[in-house]
């Protein structure tokens, strides 16, 4: 009779909640697994909006965030509490999620008591180690010390394979973000910022990134507001950040117009549904430009390099850059041109079926 295998599962981000949830309840669904899980608190007030969503307890929470926190002080509190969490958890297997400071600093941990750890969307690159920042480097320090390497596409395996990874080591598995969607995206949703863009089309942003700060955000915050007042018909929903610097340069720029919302960051539901109801998307995040794709609508990834390069190839994505005019260029071609339009909406999904979570759950019960 095999035995039980305990698993830790770490995040400590939004983004990361929404993927590694649907992996909990995959892992709690089984009996052989004992699953524990540990947030750190990266982004507090986001992350626990997924925990709701999701009725996902944590057993363990670092709760690091403070105000005008450091990479250092990210990486030196979660390091010191993930100490504490193995030597009383004692897992057989340690999973983290992409590319974040917590799930860089957790695999760390695990390394150090040689503890096997699982790197759940791994492979992702740009290859360039400061963009995106400090993203690039997490996930290739990750990818040192990880025993099991889920891959969401086989360009991301690839990527892995140029670097001397075994290819034992490397499942390929789709994106567990494609799984949260199966669960979140409603055709009765309703709420009262969707009607409020009915009868327009929608464009809704996001931008975050730290290497964006200053003036690229600048230029993308007045390329989107030029198009809002070029086309009548279009309207746009930004979900601020929390970071003090994005708000203050998207209340100077974008503030002011009757077509133009900017809103709390939302519950994760509700942005999956904001993205459904969506014409064209604009961002310099990572999850969307795969969320996005699975529900047939085009992204403009305003960014110089984007780790996800399948979906540019399948044509879904499009890397405009943070240039102000290239991103009005681009922009406008999609609500002018309807064949470019309807070639980028209708173009291949290339992250996933949403069985992500089975795979992974199905890989480490049969290996383990």
């Amino acid at each position: 009779m095999q035995g039980k295998i305990t698993a830790l599962i770490v995040f400590g981000t939004r983004p990361e909640a929404i993927k590694m949830c649907p992996v909990v309840k995959e892992f709690r669904r089984r009996s052989r697994f004992i699953t524990k899980v540990c947030v750190s608190g990266q982004h507090r007030e986001m992350l626990d909006q997924v925990l709701r969503l999701f009725r996902v307890t944590p057993d363990y929470d670092l709760d690091i965030m403070r105000q005008e926190q450091t990479l250092t002080d990210i990486t030196a509190k979660t390091l010191c509490g993930m100490q504490k969490v193995l030597a009383d958890c004692k897992p057989d297997i340690v999973l983290v999620h992409g590319d974040t400071t917590t799930a860089f600093a957790a695999s760390v941990a695990a390394f150090y008591r040689q503890i096997p750890v699982a790197h759940v969307e791994a492979g992702l690159r740009t290859h360039n180690i400061y963009s995106p920042y400090p993203e690039e480097y997490n996930r290739q320090a990750i990818s040192l010390v990880a025993k099991y390497n889920f891959s969401p596409t086989q360009t991301a395996r690839d990527n892995l394979l140029s670097e001397g990874r075994s290819p034992e080591s490397i499942f390929v598995t789709g994106n567990t973000g494609i799984d949260a969607l199966k669960t979140t995206v409603r055709p009765d949703f309703h709420s009262e910022i969707i009607d409020w863009a009915k009868g327009s089309r929608l464009l809704v942003m996001t931008a975050h990134r730290r290497e964006n700060l200053g003036e690229p955000m600048r230029g993308m915050f007045r390329a989107v507001r030029r198009i809002v007042e070029r086309y009548e018909d279009v309207k746009l929903v930004y979900p601020v950040h929390k970071n003090p610097a994005v708000r203050a340069v998207a209340d100077e720029i974008l503030q002011g117009s009757p077509r133009i919302r900017l809103i709390e960051p939302m519950e994760p539901d509700a942005f999956h549904n904001l993205i459904n109801a969506a014409y064209l998307i604009l961002t310099d995040s990572g999850g969307i430009q795969e969320e996005a794709p699975a529900l047939g609508k085009p992204v403009l990834v305003m960014r110089n390099t984007t780790e996800r390069p399948e979906g540019v190839e399948a044509g879904t994505l499009r890397l405009v850059g943070t240039g102000e005019q290239d991103i009005f260029d681009a922009c406008a071609q999609l609500l002018s041109d309807s064949a470019a339009y309807r070639n980028m909406s209708t173009a291949r999904n290339p992250y996933g079926d949403g069985t992500a979570s089975i795979q992974i759950a199905d890989i480490l019960e049969k290996t383990l």
